[in-house]
Protein backbone atom coordinates (compact mmCIF):
# COMPACT_ATOMS: atom_id res chain seq x y z
CA UNK A 1 0.00 0.00 0.00
CA UNK A 2 1.42 3.51 -0.85
CA UNK A 3 2.02 5.76 1.84
CA UNK A 4 -0.79 8.95 1.47
CA UNK A 5 2.39 11.05 2.72
CA UNK A 6 4.82 9.18 1.00
CA UNK A 7 4.82 11.91 -2.42
CA UNK A 8 4.29 15.00 0.52
CA UNK A 9 7.02 17.76 0.57
CA UNK A 10 9.02 18.11 3.39
CA UNK A 11 8.01 20.70 6.07
CA UNK A 12 10.78 23.34 4.94
CA UNK A 13 9.58 22.97 0.62
CA UNK A 14 6.03 23.06 1.56
CA UNK A 15 7.03 26.49 3.74
CA UNK A 16 8.78 27.76 0.61
CA UNK A 17 5.45 26.64 -1.87
CA UNK A 18 3.37 28.73 0.88
CA UNK A 19 5.32 31.14 1.00
CA UNK A 20 5.35 31.41 -3.11
CA UNK A 21 1.69 30.89 -3.09
CA UNK A 22 1.29 34.36 -0.87
CA UNK A 23 3.46 36.29 -2.59
CA UNK A 24 1.94 35.47 -6.02
CA UNK A 25 -1.29 36.42 -4.51
CA UNK A 26 0.21 39.52 -3.37
CA UNK A 27 1.31 40.49 -6.98
CA UNK A 28 -2.11 39.55 -8.17
CA UNK A 29 -3.50 41.89 -5.75
CA UNK A 30 -1.37 44.74 -6.90
CA UNK A 31 -1.47 44.02 -10.63
CA UNK A 32 -5.12 44.32 -10.58
CA UNK A 33 -5.04 47.82 -8.36
CA UNK A 34 -2.64 49.63 -10.66
CA UNK A 35 -5.28 48.48 -13.71
CA UNK A 36 -7.98 50.21 -11.96
CA UNK A 37 -5.40 53.41 -10.71
CA UNK A 38 -4.48 53.42 -14.94
CA UNK A 39 -8.03 53.02 -16.27
CA UNK A 40 -9.40 55.57 -13.82
CA UNK A 41 -6.97 58.03 -14.27
CA UNK A 42 -7.55 57.65 -18.28
CA UNK A 43 -10.83 58.26 -17.83
CA UNK A 44 -10.27 61.51 -16.50
CA UNK A 45 -9.69 65.23 -17.96
CA UNK A 46 -5.94 65.76 -16.80
CA UNK A 47 -5.03 62.52 -17.77
CA UNK A 48 -7.18 62.06 -21.30
CA UNK A 49 -6.16 61.99 -24.73
CA UNK A 50 -9.22 63.45 -26.17
CA UNK A 51 -8.43 65.71 -28.47
CA UNK A 52 -12.02 67.05 -28.99
CA UNK A 53 -12.86 67.70 -25.11
CA UNK A 54 -12.08 71.56 -25.28
CA UNK A 55 -11.82 71.03 -21.16
CA UNK A 56 -8.48 69.65 -21.47
CA UNK A 57 -5.19 71.56 -20.82
CA UNK A 58 -2.85 72.19 -23.75
CA UNK A 59 0.03 70.95 -21.70
CA UNK A 60 -1.95 67.84 -21.17
CA UNK A 61 -2.40 67.24 -25.05
CA UNK A 62 1.14 68.37 -25.31
CA UNK A 63 2.26 65.20 -22.76
CA UNK A 64 0.22 62.90 -23.91
CA UNK A 65 -0.70 63.39 -27.38
CA UNK A 66 2.05 65.46 -29.77
CA UNK A 67 4.41 64.13 -27.11
CA UNK A 68 4.50 60.78 -29.09
CA UNK A 69 6.39 62.47 -32.25
CA UNK A 70 7.73 65.41 -30.89
CA UNK A 71 8.91 65.09 -27.75
CA UNK A 72 7.51 65.82 -24.78
CA UNK A 73 9.60 68.89 -24.38
CA UNK A 74 9.89 69.87 -28.59
CA UNK A 75 12.95 67.70 -29.48
CA UNK A 76 12.12 64.76 -31.53
CA UNK A 77 13.89 61.38 -31.86
CA UNK A 78 12.69 61.00 -35.93
CA UNK A 79 13.35 63.68 -38.13
CA UNK A 80 10.46 63.01 -39.78
CA UNK A 81 8.76 65.16 -37.13
CA UNK A 82 10.03 68.77 -36.45
CA UNK A 83 11.33 69.78 -33.28
CA UNK A 84 9.29 72.26 -31.50
CA UNK A 85 11.30 73.76 -28.47
CA UNK A 86 11.91 77.01 -28.31
CA UNK A 87 9.68 77.35 -32.05
CA UNK A 88 8.18 81.01 -31.74
CA UNK A 89 4.68 80.71 -30.50
CA UNK A 90 3.37 82.53 -33.44
CA UNK A 91 4.54 80.37 -36.11
CA UNK A 92 3.50 77.30 -34.22
CA UNK A 93 0.24 79.13 -33.59
CA UNK A 94 -0.07 79.82 -37.48
CA UNK A 95 0.75 76.09 -38.60
CA UNK A 96 -1.92 74.82 -36.27
CA UNK A 97 -4.83 76.49 -37.71
CA UNK A 98 -3.60 75.99 -41.22
CA UNK A 99 -3.72 72.17 -40.23
CA UNK A 100 -6.96 72.84 -38.69
CA UNK A 101 -8.24 74.63 -41.77
CA UNK A 102 -6.29 72.22 -44.48
CA UNK A 103 -4.51 75.16 -45.72
CA UNK A 104 -1.40 73.01 -45.11
CA UNK A 105 -1.20 69.93 -47.33
CA UNK A 106 2.14 68.93 -47.47
CA UNK A 107 1.88 65.04 -47.27
CA UNK A 108 3.76 64.33 -44.18
CA UNK A 109 2.21 67.38 -42.65
CA UNK A 110 -1.85 66.49 -43.27
CA UNK A 111 -1.39 62.41 -42.80
CA UNK A 112 -0.84 63.23 -39.06
CA UNK A 113 -1.73 66.75 -38.33
CA UNK A 114 -4.99 67.06 -40.00
CA UNK A 115 -6.89 64.81 -37.52
CA UNK A 116 -4.89 65.87 -34.57
CA UNK A 117 -5.64 69.33 -34.79
CA UNK A 118 -9.62 69.10 -36.57
CA UNK A 119 -11.49 69.75 -33.33
CA UNK A 120 -8.65 72.05 -31.05
CA UNK A 121 -9.96 74.99 -29.89
CA UNK A 122 -7.89 78.58 -30.45
CA UNK A 123 -7.16 78.24 -26.36
CA UNK A 124 -5.89 75.11 -26.74
CA UNK A 125 -3.77 76.07 -29.91
CA UNK A 126 -2.84 78.91 -27.95
CA UNK A 127 -1.62 77.34 -25.22
CA UNK A 128 0.40 74.38 -27.33
CA UNK A 129 2.15 77.01 -28.44
CA UNK A 130 3.12 78.71 -25.96
CA UNK A 131 4.00 75.31 -24.05
CA UNK A 132 6.03 74.40 -26.91
CA UNK A 133 7.64 77.88 -27.30
CA UNK A 134 9.00 77.71 -23.65
CA UNK A 135 11.25 74.59 -24.12
CA UNK A 136 14.54 74.41 -24.55
CA UNK A 137 16.05 72.89 -27.40
CA UNK A 138 19.41 69.98 -27.88
CA UNK A 139 22.73 70.70 -28.43
CA UNK A 140 23.85 68.85 -31.73
CA UNK A 141 27.30 67.99 -33.13
CA UNK A 142 28.16 69.07 -36.90
CA UNK A 143 28.96 65.75 -38.90
CA UNK A 144 30.43 66.97 -41.88
CA UNK A 145 32.71 70.30 -41.85
CA UNK A 146 32.76 71.38 -45.51
CA UNK A 147 28.93 71.40 -45.81
CA UNK A 148 28.58 73.30 -42.49
CA UNK A 149 30.98 75.87 -43.49
CA UNK A 150 29.29 76.57 -47.07
CA UNK A 151 25.58 76.49 -45.21
CA UNK A 152 26.87 78.64 -42.88
CA UNK A 153 27.98 81.09 -46.06
CA UNK A 154 24.31 80.78 -47.42
CA UNK A 155 22.55 81.46 -44.23
CA UNK A 156 24.64 84.22 -42.94
CA UNK A 157 24.96 86.08 -46.87
CA UNK A 158 22.74 84.15 -49.47
CA UNK A 159 23.92 83.51 -52.91
CA UNK A 160 24.72 86.57 -55.29
CA UNK A 161 25.08 84.58 -58.16
CA UNK A 162 21.34 83.95 -58.41
CA UNK A 163 20.30 86.83 -55.70
CA UNK A 164 19.09 84.68 -53.04
CA UNK A 165 19.11 86.67 -50.32
CA UNK A 166 20.87 85.63 -46.70
CA UNK A 167 18.57 83.43 -44.73
CA UNK A 168 19.28 85.22 -41.43
CA UNK A 169 17.34 88.25 -42.60
CA UNK A 170 14.02 86.39 -41.75
CA UNK A 171 15.01 83.60 -39.43
CA UNK A 172 17.49 85.58 -37.10
CA UNK A 173 21.09 86.13 -36.72
CA UNK A 174 21.19 83.14 -35.01
CA UNK A 175 18.39 80.88 -36.57
CA UNK A 176 15.81 82.10 -33.50
CA UNK A 177 13.36 82.65 -35.45
CA UNK A 178 11.11 86.05 -35.65
CA UNK A 179 7.60 85.84 -35.01
CA UNK A 180 5.82 84.43 -37.92
CA UNK A 181 9.49 83.40 -39.40
CA UNK A 182 9.97 79.76 -37.76
CA UNK A 183 13.09 79.37 -35.68
CA UNK A 184 15.38 76.92 -37.72
CA UNK A 185 18.18 76.19 -35.08
CA UNK A 186 18.74 72.87 -34.10
CA UNK A 187 15.79 71.73 -36.42
CA UNK A 188 16.38 68.35 -38.05
CA UNK A 189 18.24 68.55 -41.54
CA UNK A 190 16.62 66.02 -42.77
CA UNK A 191 13.28 67.76 -42.27
CA UNK A 192 14.99 71.08 -43.33
CA UNK A 193 15.47 69.63 -46.80
CA UNK A 194 11.44 67.97 -47.35
CA UNK A 195 10.35 70.95 -46.00
CA UNK A 196 12.81 73.33 -48.90
CA UNK A 197 12.19 70.79 -51.96
CA UNK A 198 8.40 71.11 -50.34
CA UNK A 199 8.55 75.17 -51.20
CA UNK A 200 10.52 74.66 -54.26
CA UNK A 201 8.74 72.06 -56.03
CA UNK A 202 5.10 72.24 -54.92
CA UNK A 203 2.63 75.34 -54.14
CA UNK A 204 1.42 72.24 -50.69
CA UNK A 205 2.51 75.55 -48.53
CA UNK A 206 0.31 78.48 -49.68
CA UNK A 207 1.81 79.86 -46.40
CA UNK A 208 5.44 80.22 -47.69
CA UNK A 209 4.90 82.13 -51.54
CA UNK A 210 7.93 84.10 -50.00
CA UNK A 211 10.20 80.81 -49.64
CA UNK A 212 8.27 79.09 -52.67
CA UNK A 213 10.53 82.06 -54.65
CA UNK A 214 13.70 81.91 -52.43
CA UNK A 215 13.77 77.94 -52.40
CA UNK A 216 13.71 78.14 -56.50
CA UNK A 217 17.35 79.02 -57.27
CA UNK A 218 18.77 76.48 -54.79
CA UNK A 219 20.68 73.18 -55.75
CA UNK A 220 20.78 70.02 -54.23
CA UNK A 221 23.68 70.81 -52.77
CA UNK A 222 23.04 74.54 -51.48
CA UNK A 223 19.73 72.69 -49.56
CA UNK A 224 22.05 69.81 -47.70
CA UNK A 225 24.31 72.64 -47.58
CA UNK A 226 22.60 74.97 -45.08
CA UNK A 227 20.32 72.35 -43.39
CA UNK A 228 23.45 70.84 -41.88
CA UNK A 229 24.56 74.23 -40.72
CA UNK A 230 21.11 74.67 -39.18
CA UNK A 231 20.79 71.55 -37.70
CA UNK A 232 24.10 72.25 -35.73
CA UNK A 233 24.15 75.61 -34.89
CA UNK A 234 24.55 76.88 -31.14
CA UNK A 235 21.28 76.14 -29.09
CA UNK A 236 19.55 79.33 -28.23
CA UNK A 237 18.90 79.85 -24.61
Amino acid sequence: MTNRYENAPSKPIAKRLNARKIKFHAINIATGLAIVIFVSGCSSVDRSRALGDPKVSASTLALQVCSNCHGAQGNSISPNFPNLAAQTPQYLEAQLKSFKSHDRFDPAGFEYMWGISARLTDEQIKGLAQYFSSQSPLPRKSLDPNLFATGKSIFDHGIAANNTPACSGCHGAKGEGLQQFPRLAGQHADYIIKQLVVFQRTDERPDGKLMKVIAHGLTRENIESVAMYLENMPSIQ
